[in-house]
């Protein structure tokens, strides 16, 4: 395994990544923000909110969800990162998308990370798309398709293999000439709710690698699981236990809807953290 550290340079400490999904069929908010004067709104609210980057997604990847092509989601994605970039140069964007024509097209439009659902399953020639543009890459584990992900997941022990899994995607994009690397565990793709608790229960064994580790835990289904199958709207307070966990075993950045609670869980966790005894 690689000992060097990739951590991108602009990570000074834990963020939040708001999440806008430009699709009319995202499980949480799908068809509020599908539009160029709704989705600048949407940023604008977030930036003010505290985020520090934002995750443009033009094709839901809910379980069971349906493909879209490559032209239908650049239609989408393409004019919001385009505006947003110059309207909002204090902020990072990231394209969520498993497909290259997608990356490249938020790329040219000035996104400065490639958020990969498939962990370059689906197309390793994504990380080189991101070394050429020198952007960051977050390589997050599924196991299946959005559609059928869900359908019968198997592991044998879920933390060794997602790690496993990470690590050997993270070295590939290496190869392939990437120097800023991003994990996430991928909760809830090809996982039960047995698979999630036990990836939230191992996370120093993620966090510990050399790359910053990202949560997107934000009105996931185990949350309603747990709490009796409550509706997403009410998932809330369960995203933000989730995640504040997280932050407490080492990750760095946490994938949110809820932006403020999520900026303000960061605040109250650096200031705790700010204040306990200094190293000898």
């Amino acid at each position: 395994m690689s000992t060097t550290n990739h951590r991108p340079k602009w990570l000074s400490g834990p963020c939040v990544m708001g999440v806008l999904n430009v699709t009319p069929d995202s499980f949480s908010d799908g068809g509020k923000f599908n539009s160029q004067k709704k989705a600048m709104m949407r940023i604008e609210e977030m930036a003010k909110q505290g985020a520090a980057i934002i995750d443009i997604g033009g094709e839901s990847t809910r379980p069971g969800s349906d493909p879209v092509s490559a032209e239908d989601e650049i239609a989408r994605v393409e004019p919001v990162f385009r505006e947003a970039v110059r309207v909002f140069p204090e902020l990072l964007f990231s394209a969520d998308t498993m497909k290259t024509d997608v990356a490249k097209a938020a790329l040219d439009a000035g996104a400065q990370i490639i958020n990969d659902v498939s962990g370059l399953q689906r197309d390793p020639e994504k990380a080189s798309l991101a070394a050429q543009f020198n952007a960051s890459l977050v390589i997050m584990h599924a196991q299946g398709v959005p559609k059928t992900m869900q359908q019968n997941p198997v592991y044998d022990d879920v933390v060794a293999e997602v790690k496993q899994f990470l690590i050997n995607q993270s070295e590939l994009a290496i190869r392939l000439g990437v120097k800023e690397i991003i994990i996430d565990p991928g909760i809830g793709f090809g996982k039960t709710l047995e698979h999630n608790l036990a990836l939230f229960a191992g996370l120093k064994e993620l966090a510990n690698l050399p790359y910053p580790l990202l949560m997107g835990a934000s009105r996931k289904s185990m949350i309603g699981a747990l709490l009796d199958g409550r509706a997403a709207e009410g998932r809330l307070a369960g995203t933000i236990a989730l995640h504040y966990h997280s932050l407490m075993m080492g990750a760095k950045i946490i994938r949110v809807h809820d932006v403020q609670e999520a900026s303000d869980s960061i605040r109250i966790f650096s200031a705790v953290h700010g204040a306990g005894p200094s190293p000898n």
